[in-house]
C-alpha cells in the first residue's frame, strides 16, 4: 500500500500537467492490485519486493529533494521504526486481501484508513462529528455491507479477502498517525524510505513464516508493482496534490476503483452487477468525503 500526502494550499490555477499527474498517479495505484496477482511470489512476498525494490529509487528522490536520510534522534527513530513495521502489516494485510478477493473490494476496502483518520480527527478536536463526517460513515456502513454480503454469497474465500483489506486500511490509519509529526520535519520521501527500510524484513518473515514462495522466476510484475505503486503512482501524487482543493483530491480517488473494475474484468473476468456498483459507489462516496483533508493513498 503507498504511503504519502502531500499537505499545503492548492495553486488558484492548477496546470493541464497538474490533472494529467493527478491522473495518471491514481491510474497507477489502482493496477498495483494486478500486479500482484500477476506476481508468481505469494502475496506477501510480492509486497516484501515493493518496499525492497524501491529503496535506492526513494534514497535517490529524498536526497534530490534535500530530505534527511541520517539525523534521526532516537525517539524519532523508534516512531519511524514502529510505523514501518505498521507499514508492513499494511501491505501483508492488503496484498492477501487482493489475492483472494475482487481487485474493486480491494481497492475500495484497502482505502478504508481515510475513515478511521476522519474518526480520529473528531476525537482528538473533541468535537460532535459534522454531517459530512456522519454521512462519510453511513454510506462506508451500508456500502461495506452489501459489499460483504455479495462477497459471502460468491466464496466464504472472497469475504475473508474483503476483511483482510479492511484491516490493511486499519494498520495504514495508526501508520499515518505515527508520522504525521515527523513527516514535515524530514520529508516525504525520507520517511517512505525508512518505513520501507524497517517494513521490508517484516514482510520477508512473514512471507517465509507463510511457507510463501519468495524468489520469483517472472521479474517484471515485481517491477511494475514496485514503479508503478511506489515510484510513479506515489512520486506524480506527491507533486500533483499540493496544486489541488481537497475536494479534487477526494474525487479524483474515484478512478481508482472505477480502473480496478475495469482491470478485474478484463484480466480476470470479475464481473460487477448493478447492487455491487451501488455499493462502491457508497463506499467511494464514504471515502470522497472522508479526504477532504487527505490525498489519495496508494
Amino acid at each position: 500500500m503507498s504511503s504519502t500526502r502531500a499537505h499545503g494550499g492548492a495553486l488558484s490555477h492548477p496546470l493541464p500537467r497538474h490533472y494529467a499527474a493527478l491522473l495518471v498517479g491514481n491510474v497507477a495505484l489502482a493496477l498495483g492490485p494486478w500486479s500482484v496477482r500477476l506476481a508468481d511470489t505469494g502475496p506477501v512476498a510480492s509486497g516484501f519486493w515493493r518496499l525492497f525494490l524501491a529503496l535506492p529509487l526513494l534514497a535517490v528522490l529524498a536526497v534530490r529533494n534535500r530530505q534527511p536520510l541520517t539525523g534521526f534522534g532516537k525517539g524519532a527513530w523508534a516512531a519511524v521504526a514502529v510505523a514501518g513495521v505498521l507499514f508492513a502489516l499494511d501491505l501483508a494485510s492488503w496484498h492477501i486481501g487482493i489475492a483472494a478477493t475482487r481487485l474493486a473490494n480491494a481497492s475500495l476496502f484497502g482505502n478504508a484508513g481515510s475513515l478511521i483518520l476522519m474518526a480520529w480527527g473528531v476525537i482528538a478536536a473533541h468535537r460532535r462529528p459534522r454531517l459530512a463526517e456522519l454521512a462519510a460513515v453511513a454510506a462506508a456502513l451500508a456500502g461495506a455491507a452489501i459489499l460483504l454480503g455479495r462477497s459471502l454469497e460468491i466464496d466464504h474465500a472472497t469475504l475473508v479477502g474483503d476483511l483482510f483489506c479492511i484491516l490493511a486500511g486499519f494498520f495504514y490509519a495508526f501508520y499515518i498517525l505515527l508520522l504525521q509529526r515527523a513527516r514535515d520535519r524530514f520529508g516525504s520521501w525520507s520517511l517512505l524510505f525508512h518505513a520501507s527500510l524497517t517494513g521490508a524484513p517484516v514482510l520477508l518473515g512473514l512471507a517465509l513464516f507463510l511457507g510463501e514462495t519468495v524468489w520469483p522466476h517472472n521479474w517484471w510484475p515485481l517491477v511494475a508493482l514496485t514503479l508503478g505503486s511506489q515510484i510513479v503512482g506515489q512520486g506524480l501524487l506527491v507533486y500533483a496534490l499540493r496544486h489541488f482543493p481537497p475536494l479534487l483530491i477526494g474525487l479524483a480517488l474515484l478512478t481508482q476503483p472505477a480502473v480496478a473494475v475495469l482491470a478485474g474484468w478484463f484480466a480476470f473476468g470479475e464481473s460487477v452487477g448493478w447492487i455491487d456498483g451501488f455499493g462502491m459507489v457508497l463506499v467511494a462516496a464514504a471515502l470522497v468525503l472522508a479526504r477532504l483533508g487527505e490525498g489519495p493513498k496508494r
